[in-house]
């Protein structure tokens, strides 16, 4: 319970603190905005046109009697724009992170600059970072859709799937929606993907307690929008509590001009 609280306190403290730094916020509202822009243009979109591609995607249901045919068609197309929504729900995140990752790379640094003992920065070429980012969260998203076939599946169990299910799967959105805005603090201490996620499942508290409050707000249109920076933030204030970082201070012999040395761990 105690990680758990914790979890919240850093969701808290990353909305506070991009309220103190104004403009901190206003850089990481931009990609989450234009990200939502662009969503919303793609559903409106398939919302027009499904039924059109579900047509031209059963052509040997085109001699079918009604109501038969309404019927068939408009499941599918209900299963179309659902399964687009869906998909929506679980890379908006992913794909705002992507955009904006310069934007929030200088969030989060910001972060470790005003906390102290920052780590100093990974240095590599923006295209680097860039597919670094996005490879890593083409290998979140495809766990995320494994999870998600599964729940879906065993969402026609009887009564397990209208009590379990749905609290299990946003158990697993917090968390893997922890993990993706941790990427942007522990990449600047490059730690790759297998490390960040054995360091969240040996706090699992603190990854639900961080992750699962922002899949709840989430579902609220927009509120993603606004709560993306604050949430960059508070990944930050996590990553600093997973891995404090230290650095060595003057020599032995007093020395103040002795440059600071990092030294960041993965804890086994």
């Amino acid at each position: 319970m105690r990680d758990l609280a914790a979890g919240i306190r850093h969701l808290a403290h990353g909305q506070r603190w991009v309220a103190r730094n104004g403009g901190a916020y206003g850089i990481g509202l931009l990609p989450a905005l234009i990200t939502f822009v662009g969503y919303v243009a793609a559903l409106v979109a398939l919302a027009f046109w499904a039924g059109d591609l579900t047509a031209w995607a059963t052509p040997f249901a085109d001699g079918w009697g009604s109501p038969w045919q309404g019927l068939f068609r408009g499941l599918l197309t209900a299963v179309l724009f659902g399964g687009g929504l869906l998909l929506a729900v679980l890379s908006f995140t992913a794909v705002t992170l992507l955009v904006g990752d310069p934007f929030y790379e200088a969030i989060s640094g910001r972060v470790d600059q005003s906390e102290g003992g920052a780590p100093p920065a990974p240095g590599l070429p923006l295209c680097r970072e860039l597919f670094r980012s996005a490879r890593d969260s083409l290998r979140v998203l495809l766990r995320v859709a494994a999870f998600a076939v599964v729940l879906f599946a065993a969402g026609f169990i009887p009564v397990i799937g209208q009590t379990v299910v749905p609290v299990v799967g946003f158990a697993v959105s917090g968390f893997f929606l922890a993990l993706e805005l941790t990427g942007v603090p522990f990449q600047r201490r490059s730690v790759p993907l297998r490390d960040r996620l054995r360091l969240l499942r040996g706090r699992m508290g603190l990854a639900l307690g961080f992750g699962v409050p922002l899949a709840l707000a989430f579902l609220v249109p927009l509120v993603a929008v606004f709560l993306m920076p604050g949430a960059v933030a508070g990944a930050t204030f996590l990553v600093r509590d997973l891995m404090p970082y230290e650095e060595s201070g003057a020599g032995d012999d007093g020395d103040e001009g002795q440059d600071a040395t990092p030294s960041v761990s993965v804890p086994e």
